[in-house]
């Protein structure tokens, strides 16, 4: 069991060190990094904007404040980031794929 486990490590090692699997972790980190950071800073903007600032409670359309228009992009942004990480999961798929039959060609001639 152990001798299997120091097998499949020495798998992964060789599959990490490889130029496909850098470039499929460098697209993610491009893509996840900023989406993150771009929802953490829009979520937390509400609460600390209506906290601080007054130009929220102003009326917007009819009686609805700004506050509310901007709670409301918040769902509308939410939808919009996982349609978005959805699609880019859609193309690392196919980068891991590629990943995996590459590895599984150097098992079947190692």
């Amino acid at each position: 069991m152990k001798e299997n486990s120091l097998k499949t490590a020495a798998e992964y090692s060789t599959i990490a060190e490889s130029p496909s699997f850098k470039e499929l972790i460098r697209k993610k980190r491009n893509f996840i990094l900023p989406s993150s950071l771009f929802f953490l800073i829009f979520y937390f903007a509400l609460p600390v904007l209506t906290a601080y600032f007054k130009f929220l409670n102003e009326p917007a359309i009819g009686p609805v404040s700004w506050a509310w228009v901007f709670g409301f992009a918040q769902f509308i942004m939410t939808w919009v980031l996982c349609i978005l990480y959805s699609k880019k999961a859609a193309e690392f798929d196919v980068l891991v794929d590629g990943i995996a039959e590459k590895a599984a060609n150097n098992k079947e001639v190692s």
